[in-house]
């Protein structure tokens, strides 16, 4: 410390403003030439910042903290940690801490690349020739051919797992010395277990991938680390399994999407059951490509089982006193097909095969003389059906000829108009807005004599319910002009004028 305070007094004895500038020439040469350590490292630093001068010129140490902290040290933090990681490594190898294997016999050394923040890192360790021979067929090869008992490995991705791939050859016990391990080190130590042919080390290195839990991240390394090793062995196609199913033992993706899809559709759990829908609605939007294999057979296998329950339903209100339990029962079990309905058919859209359903709903004659004869309470979850494809036919989402939309509109409009009231008040899910628009767009893809007669209907409907019916006067206005104002004319034949270009 009595340096430091020489360092004082030569300050005061200069003017401040030479003196101040010779010092951070002199600290920042110091510093770079490496005569004069970081400050921050030091605990002194702590005193170095403390308030004790008074309007003194700058201290010695003062000039080192500032110029330090100008430094940029990357590459100094990153051979410090490789070099942490190397010690780690070798604290407790067994060439270093038993006399088991007697004299060295073989010095190695292992370098990183050029272009790695730890280019010039390099260690050199003395193990023994008849490990490496017995352990690693690369580096049998290699000893048999230089003669020599000096092995030097360039350019290594990892100095440190590299070292720690070579302690692992001294050890019985390989499975245990793996435990503990992250997935990303474990394929690091598996790189380098096949790049010098070290056949115990890679089944441990498997058979441990085989055994751990894997993150979604993970996952898509161990598969990206195999495919480039190309391990070929059982284990690796073990591990493998776990995420590539063989295609003469795999179950069709259709067939497995058709058995959960049924337990959803019988669910007792009401809870349960709207999870799992959320949740295969959720895995199938994910499949962008189209990848998964099922088939509108299927799909529409699902619906017409829907289809027949609700039906089935219906059928069985006719006989029931309001007043009874059974009533109550019923009425759930309709609003429960109905809701199972709406999930298939959004399954329908999404894969753009719901065109086939718009005729068979639109064709439910029946089941819409049942819907009349119900209390609204219990049937507005059907005429969410028809709001789904007026929707979706008004996105554009489903294509079908005129006839199909017209037949739609005919069996089941007044029946949505009928509900209308009760979705908007109960239905949490419903936006009032988005039905209303598709059902305007809905009408205004149809022939003007169709669109006429739809709208003048709607128009007298509104008039006595008002809120209670959707309202669509936008579609009204559109074919109001359509019809009376603008009066599209097109001529029977193209005429074509022909005319000479001036040149």
């Amino acid at each position: 410390m009595a340096s430091d305070s020489n360092s004082n007094n030569a300050i005061t004895h200069h003017k401040p403003g030479s003196s101040r500038i010779h010092q951070q020439q002199l600290v920042s040469t110091m510093i770079k030439q490496g005569f004069i350590s970081d400050p921050f490292l030091s605990p002194s630093r702590i005193t170095a910042l403390s308030p004790t001068l008074h309007h003194q010129s700058p201290t010695l140490f003062e000039i080192m903290s500032v110029e330090q902290a100008r430094e940029p040290k990357p590459a100094l933090d990153a051979h410090k940690k490789l070099q942490e990681r190397v010690s780690a490594a070798l604290a407790h190898a067994p060439f270093n801490v038993s006399n088991q294997w007697g004299a060295a016999d073989v010095s190695l050394t292992v370098a990183g690349r050029a272009e790695t923040d730890a280019a010039a890192f390099r260690v050199t360790v003395d193990v023994h020739l008849r490990v490496l021979a017995a352990k690693s067929r690369f580096f049998s090869e290699k000893l048999r051919r230089s003669g020599t008992h000096s092995v030097e490995i360039l350019e290594c991705d990892d100095v440190a797992v590299y070292v720690e791939a070579v302690v692992l050859m001294y050890s019985a016990e390989l499975k245990s010395k793996l435990l503990g391990m992250e997935v990303s080190k474990i394929l690091a130590l598996l790189k380098i277990c096949s790049a010098i042919m070290f056949d115990d080390g890679i089944r441990a290195c498997l058979e441990h991938l085989e055994a751990v839990p894997w993150s979604e991240g993970d996952e898509e390394s161990v598969v990206s680390h195999l495919n480039q090793l190309q391990i070929d062995c059982s284990t690796a196609d073990r591990v493998l399994q776990r995420v590539i199913a063989d295609p003469s033992t795999s179950s069709r993706v259709e067939n497995v999407f058709l058995k959960l899809s049924l337990g959803i559709l019988q669910a007792k759990d009401e809870k349960a059951r709207r999870e799992m829908k959320g949740l295969i609605s959720q895995l199938l939007k994910e499949d962008d490509n189209d990848g998964l294999d099922i088939s509108r057979d299927v799909l529409y296998q699902l619906c017409h089982r829907c289809l027949g329950s609700l039906v089935l339903c219906l059928s069985g209100t006719t006989g029931l006193d309001e007043s009874t339990q059974d009533r109550g029962a019923v009425m759930a079990e309709i609003s429960r097909e109905a809701e199972n309905m709406q999930w298939i058919l959004d399954i329908l859209i999404e894969r753009n095969v719901g065109d086939e359903f718009v005729d068979l709903w639109a064709d439910q004659k029946e089941l819409a003389l049942l819907h009349s004869q119900l209390p609204t309470m219990y049937r507005h979850e059907i005429s969410k059906i028809t709001a789904q494809l007026c929707i979706s036919i008004g996105r554009g989402q489903i294509l079908v000829p005129k006839e199909t939309r017209f037949a739609l509109l005919s069996t089941w409009l007044e029946a949505l108009y009928d509900d209308f009231g009760w979705m908007r008040m109960w239905g949490k899910s419903i936006d009032r807005k988005v039905i209303e628009e598709g059902i305007s767009q809905t009408i205004l893809t149809l022939p003007l004599p169709q669109q006429q007669s739809v709208l003048v209907k709607w128009f007298d409907r509104f008039l006595n319910k008002g809120d209670d019916c959707p309202n669509i006067q936008r579609a009204f206005e559109i074919w109001w002009r359509r019809a009376f104002v603008k009066q599209y004319a097109i001529e029977s034949q193209l005429q074509l004028t022909v005319c000479d270009i001036p040149h």
